[in-house]
């Protein structure tokens, strides 16, 4: 008798579908058991708003979160970006895999990196974060750029490009890389330049707490490094009472010295989506071992961009 599928559920959009069947095959490696897909449509998905307005993270969580705790499906696989830092207190991160890149990457018309677009070029992303730090970027090298608000999936986002109606649009490597589209990218930014939202580029991998024997099977496909860094980036963010609609950057990486990790480096940033006011500070610590020792990570660092004024730039929160 050949045993039960699994049943991951996923997002319907090209790039959910690709990072879910990957998850979906290592799952089949490790257990042995067949996965299948199943297709759920979140309010993220259908709905035509910015983020912002319709509750920034959170969105496309939902309906996969519903789905688990119906039973419908048996684990959930989520861009780690998009889950609210508050755990459920049903559901487990089983795992979160090796990071995929984690940095931003312009995409130009003919070729142009972004210090080379030219003065008054439309600029398209739908990340405050990402507004934020390209304006302050822009306005300390003296360049004009208008950063536009653009929503839709990697195709359509890259389609204002090639039609010719924006300049360029900024977007996540991990997603382009994970489609296999990094052909379209005209420069990696540094994370000097833009640092990414917390977790970027990391997967989350979640079933019911009820289910000891899959998330056990599941944690397998945990990488400790990865859950550490991504643990202190979404402890700053929750510490700094922000959501993904917020223009919070953050980045945990860890420090190596002659092929021995010692030390991870945090890195915060917050400011007004016109770039006219940031906050930005780092902290090196060694490397957390546990959950707690990540949050305190995140927390401290938060704590002391607060005292530089960062929750004055982060705009009203949405209640």
């Amino acid at each position: 008798m050949t045993e039960k599928a699994l049943r991951l559920g996923t997002r319907r959009s090209k790039l959910a579908m690709a990072q879910s069947g990957q998850v979906a095959d290592a799952v089949r490696q490790l257990t042995g058991r067949p996965v299948e897909l199943v297709e759920i449509t979140t309010y993220g998905d259908t709905s035509r708003e910015q983020l912002a307005q319709i509750g920034g993270t959170g969105v496309f969580v939902v309906a996969l979160r519903e789905a688990l705790l119906r039973g419908e499906v048996d684990f959930a696989v989520h861009s780690l970006k998009d889950l609210p830092t508050a755990g459920h207190p049903d559901l487990t991160l089983a795992a979160i895999p090796v990071r995929e890149d984690p940095r931003d990457v312009l995409v130009a018309r003919d070729g142009l990196t972004f210090a080379e677009l030219p003065a008054g070029a439309r600029v398209g992303t739908g990340s405050p974060r990402r507004m934020a730090q390209l304006n302050a970027y822009a306005r300390s090298h003296g360049m004009t750029i208008e950063t536009v608000p653009i929503r839709g999936n990697i195709d359509t986002r890259v389609g204002y490009v090639t039609k010719g109606e924006l300049d360029a649009v900024v977007l996540a490597a991990a997603g382009l890389n994970r489609i296999g589209r990094s052909d379209v990218v005209t420069e990696f930014l540094s994370v000097d330049t833009v640092l990414p939202a917390p977790g970027q580029g990391a997967l989350a991998i979640e079933c019911t707490a009820a289910d000891a024997d899959l998330a056990a099977a599941l944690a397998e496909l945990d990488d400790p490094f990865t859950r550490a860094a991504v643990t202190a980036e979404r402890s700053l963010l929750a510490a700094l009472e922000a959501g993904c609609s917020a223009p919070v950057g953050a980045l945990a990486d860890i420090l190596v010295d002659e092929r021995a990790v010692h030390e991870m480096r945090l890195r915060g940033v917050v400011g007004t989506t016109d770039g006219s006011s940031l906050v930005q500070l780092s902290t090196t610590g060694p490397v957390p071992t546990s959950h707690d020792e990540a949050m305190a990570l995140g927390r401290e660092l938060a704590d002391e961009m607060l005292a530089k004024g960062a929750a004055g730039l982060m705009g009203e929160r949405a209640l």
